[in-house]
């Protein structure tokens, strides 16, 4: 009679489990494969000295994305650039970006000649974000892109000081300087945006670093562009160099194809390219 009971109990309780169990799958599903986009920011510096707080841009939580490491004008900082650098980021891509403890705009020490040691700046605050967010960047997929002495800078990570981590760059105008080997390593695809009214970076400047890549290559021209290309045109520049990282990035092929038709949508631009 006990064994009965007890069998009655187990058979009890098993159906107690089987009809519970859909209730379990109704659970909602784990916040983090929703988290949402946002910014976050590390105080990272480098060698003691020299000090990079970082601002991180981040698409929603998935799988690892690409990161795009972006360098700030002289007497600038990241946010000045936050229309483009958010476009970026909807788009899919981490976006980093650091304050260069000499040139931006509330700098202690003031130094422009600084940039020549912002390459290694560079590299040491890309190796930091990639240790701090494992599993949110695709350490395979890294690009630069830079304003004015952001992309000097810029030029310099794909020349002397030539960072091979990284696969592909945009220079929003930026020109050549003196470079030990200018231009070096594993080919990489560069964008340059340039403004054809651009009294700081001349049209010319800009070509003549241009014509020194022999590796895939395109020229975004903004005949009423000035300085701040990315402020003149924010839906050219962003649309255009958009398509070029899901190409150069992301191996799309179809945004490829449409960098040509975005840079000339709205009659303000136009694209002469190798790529």
């Amino acid at each position: 009679m006990l064994r009965r009971s007890l069998l009655a109990l187990v058979a009890t309780a098993g159906l107690a489990a089987c009809t519970s169990a859909p209730q379990k799958e109704e659970e909602p599903v784990p916040e983090k494969t929703t988290t949402p986009a946002g910014t976050t920011e590390f105080d990272l510096n480098r060698g003691g000295d020299r000090p990079l707080p970082t601002k991180v841009w981040l698409p929603a939580a998935g799988e690892a994305r690409p990161l795009i490491y972006f360098s700030h004008g002289l007497t600038s900082q990241p946010d000045d650039y936050a229309e483009l650098l958010t476009a970026w980021q909807a788009a899919g891509f981490v976006v980093a970006a650091p304050k260069y403890p000499h040139t931006w705009h509330e700098a202690p020490e003031y130094n422009a000649d600084d940039i020549v040691n912002q390459p290694a700046d560079a590299q040491f605050v890309i190796t930091e974000v990639l240790k701090a967010l494992p599993g949110r960047i695709d350490a395979n997929r890294i690009a630069a892109a830079g304003h004015s002495a952001g992309a000097i800078t810029t030029i310099g990570l794909f020349s002397g000081s030539r960072d091979e981590r990284l696969k592909a760059g945009v220079l929003i105008a930026g020109r050549q300087m003196p470079q030990p080997a200018p231009f070096s390593g594993t080919s990489a695809p560069l964008l340059f945006v340039q403004g054809k009214l651009d009294a700081t970076v001349t049209y010319e400047q800009a070509y003549g670093a241009y014509n020194e890549v022999s590796w895939p290559k395109g020229f975004l021209e903004l005949p009423q562009g000035t300085h701040l290309p990315h402020r003149d045109q924010p839906a050219v520049v962003a649309a255009t160099t958009t398509d070029f990282w899901h190409w150069t990035l992301d191996g799309d092929e179809a945004a490829k194809r449409k960098l040509p038709q975005d840079a000339s949508s709205t009659g303000v631009a136009g694209l002469t390219s190798t790529f």
